[in-house]
């Protein structure tokens, strides 16, 4: 009963100031804990914005990219990866790497398709040449432009690096390990000796045995430009699709000081059109995002040497249509895309040029490792 009184009671005058000073010393620490958290957002944001700063940041002409229609809940990005002895970014050399990264914006998985560079596609005046010879003719807008064109895609964004980039990435992140045959191994080594002097780093020489081993940068981006093993290009496509999921996996891993060193080497190194907000974004959400298929395309192949009014070989697809529809099954899930009229002409052309139909004999371009 006495108890039951207590908590009836009404509170002196004192006790009632007591009670509001406490009321506005919580209000304040409240505050304070809020303006705190607002500081160190805006701090990061700003620190945020100043790395961004290092990057060469491009603005597209949308109208040049032939958008062809919205893929739905995907962001597509191009990856270009520049055979740039002089630190070249914005066109006039060939892309010795090109890939689409698709995002799904609802699941946060990645696909990653390379598109051979040899692969015969319609440039912008109508002409047909080789994939890679589109950033060397008009730099990311003609090279995204192609990639729409030919594939009924909306891509409007694009990250360009050279080699220097990728060595001073891995680099940082301690290398790579990677399988490799003796034959690769003995490749490796050639290649990485180019890719040195080209960075301007020393090299030493791996074992040329079987085996898993130790990549450095050199090494690593050696062995992703092999391509004179059993599947030539095609072959190298897919070691250069291992070499940037394992970048990947391993920088997910990185501590804070080991990301901020990429940053400031690689970032001078890096063209791109994203916005700023765009790559905050994509910032806050890597560690959810996870490469979960990564092919080549075309996916029936063959290749010639007897193009009309061209000199060279080249990557010919066999069904072009029908390469273009299982490309929007695999990424999109697409299963029954209808290809559209450009698509259809451009398979015309494809035929009409190479010789190469339906019932022609593909070669093989996918070997153990790749994930589909």
């Amino acid at each position: 009963m006495s108890k039951k009184k207590s908590m009836n009671r009404k509170l002196t005058p004192k006790e009632r100031q007591r009670l509001r000073r406490k009321k506005r010393r919580r209000k304040r620490l409240i505050i304070l804990i809020l303006e705190l958290i607002i500081l160190a957002a805006l701090c990061t944001v700003a620190y945020g914005m100043l790395k961004l700063d290092m990057l060469d940041i491009k603005i597209l002409d949308q109208e040049k990219l032939e958008v062809y229609r919205d893929t739905g809940p995907y962001t597509n990005i191009a990856l270009f990866g520049l055979d740039s002895r002089e630190g070249e970014l914005e066109g006039g050399v060939q892309s010795d790497c090109i890939m689409i990264a698709s995002i799904n914006n609802e699941t946060d998985d990645v696909k990653l398709v390379s598109i051979y560079r040899d692969t015969l596609l319609q440039l912008s005046d109508g002409a047909y040449g080789k994939a890679n010879s589109a950033y060397n003719i008009g730099g990311p807008e003609e090279a995204i432009s192609l990639l729409n064109r030919n594939f009924d895609l909306d891509i409007r964004n694009y990250v360009s690096v050279n080699f220097s980039a990728l060595v001073d990435v891995i680099d940082a992140l301690g290398g790579l390990e990677i399988d490799l045959t003796a034959e690769e191994a003995v490749y490796c080594n050639g290649y990485a000796f180019e890719t040195a002097q080209v960075v301007g780093k020393d090299m030493q020489p791996i074992e040329t045995v079987p085996g898993v081993q130790l990549l450095d940068g050199v090494h690593a981006v050696g062995y992703a430009r092999i391509r004179y093993t059993d599947g030539m290009d095609f072959k190298r496509t897919e070691r250069q699709r291992e070499v940037l999921q394992l970048t990947a996996d391993k920088a997910k891993k990185a501590n804070i000081f080991t990301l901020n060193q990429i940053v400031n080497d690689v970032f001078p190194q890096i063209s791109t059109s994203l916005s700023v907000s765009d790559m905050l974004g994509f910032a806050a959400n890597i560690m959810n995002y996870n490469i979960v298929g990564t092919t080549g395309f075309p996916y029936t192949v063959t290749t010639s040497e007897d193009i009309r009014n061209h000199e060279g070989s080249f990557v010919v697809p066999i069904d072009f249509a029908g390469n273009v529809a299982r490309l929007h099954q695999e990424i999109f899930n697409e299963d029954y895309y209808e290809p559209s009229s450009k698509i259809r002409q451009v398979h015309d052309d494809i035929v009409y040029l190479s010789g190469v139909t339906e019932n022609a004999t593909a070669i093989q371009t996918t070997f153990e490792g790749d994930t589909q």
